[in-house]
Parts: C-alpha cells; structure tokens; sequence
C-alpha cells in the first residue's frame, strides 16, 4: 500500500530544500504530485512539472467533478488565485507512495480523501529566531526584498502553525532541523521504516 508524506512547516523552516533533496538523491522510491494552480506561469516554470497550470473555468470543472483534493485561494494585487490538488488519475497509491509539500489545513484535507493510513505527515520544526534570521537573510540578497510580506508570513505561520492547531491534525512526529544533512537522514530512515512495516512509525520524534 502507498502512501503520501506530506511535507509541512514553517516559512524558512527549510522544507522546500528538503523536498529537493529527498527527490534527487534517488534513496527513496517517491513519486512528485504536481498541484494545480490557476496562476500564470512563470519564467523558468513548466506546465505539467512545475504546476498544472489551469484557468477558472477548467477549475470550476474540477470541483464540480468532486476530483479536488484540497484548494487554498489568495488574494493577490492580480485577482485570486488558486493552488489546489486534484486526483487526476496520476495518484495510484495501490503501486507507489509520494512526496508533497502541503498546508496543514492541506494535510487534513488529503488525509480526509485518502484516509489515515495512507496519509504521513513530516513536520519540519525551527526556532522561531533562527527562522527569522533565515528569511531576513533570503529576502535580503532579492532585486526587491519584500520584507512586509516576509514579516507577514512570519505571523501568519504562528497561527496557522499553533500547537492547538497541530495536535488537532494529530501531527506527534517533529524534525527540528538545525542542520540539513542530518534532518535529511532523520527524515530518509523515518520514511524507509513507514514503508517497511506498511503503517505510521509510532513514537519516532526528533525535539
């Protein structure tokens, strides 16, 4: 039985790079879903890798087909857009498990579609000063820092991240990651024993 690890943590707390990592060293045979945004593309981006790139309308069609997953909508200076997962037939979790980073309120979602069972959750943790230190320092080195909406994210993870709202999902198992390598092989020995003994490692905490 497959299952999906969904990524999740803080901004800053370095889950995208850990994402990549993961992927590119080939240790773990997991599979990308590729979510779907109504966005436009970016330079560099390539539909059906980066994102599924989609308009409302396709969207729309997609909800009113029950194949969406979960959906968060922002409003930006250029309309609302959408991120969304949808079970496009790309999901076979009878023959392969899968990495993905996701919201928490994403998680709940997924675990909801999928159940319990097939639904790992990989929440990486930072102390919130070294976080702040890590985007300050990422936002600096942009052509335009944005540092507004860096402190607004910063906040909003508070909420969005609360401890209420984290023993809610039932998220136990934490990985601080204070040094990459080492929080990449925690997180490489948690998903091999996941996929060996078919189930959720119970008691495998890293505080």
């Amino acid at each position: 039985m497959g299952k999906i690890y969904c990524i999740m943590g803080k901004s800053s707390s370095g889950k995208d790079s850990i994402y990549r990592e993961l992927l590119a060293r080939g240790q773990l045979s997991l599979k990308r879903i590729v979510p779907y945004t109504t966005r436009p593309a970016r330079e560099n981006e390539t539909p059906g890798e980066t994102y599924v790139f989609c308009d409302e309308r396709q969207a729309k069609a997609l909800e009113e087909a029950g194949r969406i997953v979960e959906l968060r909508a922002y409003n930006t200076v250029y309309g609302v857009w959408k991120y969304f997962t949808v079970d496009d037939g790309r999901i076979d979790l009878s023959k392969e498990s899968y990495l993905y980073i996701v919201t928490l309120a994403g998680y709940q979602k997924i675990k909801e579609y999928f159940g319990n069972e097939r639904t790992v959750p990989i929440y990486i943790e930072v102390d919130d000063g070294e976080r702040l230190f890590r985007a300050l320092a990422r936002e600096r080195i942009q052509k335009e820092p944005m540092y507004g909406e860096m402190c607004r994210r910063f906040l909003a993870d508070t909420e969005d991240f609360s401890r209420e709202k984290l023993a809610e999902a039932g998220i136990e198992t934490r990985f601080v990651n204070e040094n990459l390598e080492e929080t990449i092989g925690r997180i490489t020995e948690f998903i091999r024993r996941s996929e060996s003994i078919g189930g959720q490692p119970c008691g495998y905490e890293n505080q």
